[in-house]
C-alpha cells in the first residue's frame, strides 16, 4: 500500500471527523439534524457524528451511504442501538442504491465539498426525496465576499489532497436551486474561530421545486 493510499485508508477519515466535529459545527448540526422526520436518509452517514441528533421518536427507519467500509459498521449499531429499521449501504452519492420518492427527510451535512460530481449527487438527493419531503442541508463552500473566494481558488488544489477531495469554492444555495429545489435558508455565516478560507457555511430545508 502506498503512502497515500494509507493516508487515504487510515488518516484521512479520522481527520475530517475531527474537523466536523468541532463546537461551532456542532451547534449548527444541533439546528438541522432534529428537524429530520419519518423515513431518513443521511448521505455520509459513516462518521456518525449525526446520530445522537436526531429525534430518535421521530424517526420511523434510518438508511444512508457512505464510501468508506470501515465506518459502516459503527453507523449500523448506532442507529440500531436507537431501535430504528436499518438500511446503511456502501456506495456513493451519484448513484444511491434505494428507489424513487423513499424517504421523508434526506439529510446532507458537510459532505457536497468532496464528493467528485455534485450536480449528479443533488440529482439522486431529489430522486429519492418524497414529493412532500424536505432536504436538510449544512454544507459549506464558496464564501460571497471576493477576496476570501479568491484565496479559496488559491488554496483549493493543495487542500483537496489532504482534506480528502474537499473543495472550498462549490457553492452552495445556488447548486441546490440549479438541482431543483426551492430553499429556505435558515443561517449562513463564517464559522468562528475558523479560517474565512475554509469556513463559510449555509445551513437550511430545500424541497422539490
Amino acid at each position: 500500500m502506498g503512502m497515500k493510499a494509507w493516508y487515504d485508508d487510515h488518516v484521512m477519515p479520522r481527520v475530517i471527523t475531527a474537523a466536523c466535529g468541532q463546537e461551532g459545527i456542532e451547534k449548527r448540526r444541533r439546528q438541522i439534524v432534529p428537524l429530520a422526520r419519518g423515513r431518513v436518509f443521511e448521505i455520509g452517514c459513516g462518521g456518525g457524528l449525526n446520530q445522537a441528533l436526531y429525534d430518535a421518536d421521530a424517526v420511523t427507519s434510518f438508511s444512508g451511504i457512505d464510501p468508506h467500509a470501515k465506518l459502516l459498521d459503527g453507523a449500523r449499531n448506532r442507529a440500531r442501538a436507537k431501535g430504528w429499521k436499518v438500511d446503511i449501504r456502501q456506495g456513493v452519492g451519484e448513484d444511491i442504491p434505494f428507489p424513487d420518492g423513499s424517504f421523508d427527510t434526506v439529510v446532507c451535512t458537510y459532505t457536497l465539498c468532496s464528493v467528485d460530481e455534485p450536480t449528479s449527487v443533488l440529482s439522486e438527493l431529489r430522486r429519492i426525496l418524497a414529493q412532500n419531503g424536505r432536504l436538510l442541508f449544512l454544507e459549506h463552500g464558496r464564501a460571497p465576499d471576493a477576496a476570501v473566494a479568491r484565496w479559496q481558488e488559491r488554496i483549493e488544489p493543495v487542500w483537496k489532497p489532504l482534506a480528502g477531495g474537499c473543495h472550498l469554492t462549490r457553492p452552495i444555495g445556488s447548486a441546490l436551486r440549479a438541482a431543483g429545489f426551492a430553499v429556505e435558508p435558515l443561517g449562513q455565516a463564517y464559522l468562528k474561530k475558523a479560517p474565512k478560507v475554509m469556513g463559510w457555511m449555509e445551513w437550511g430545508v430545500a424541497r422539490k421545486a
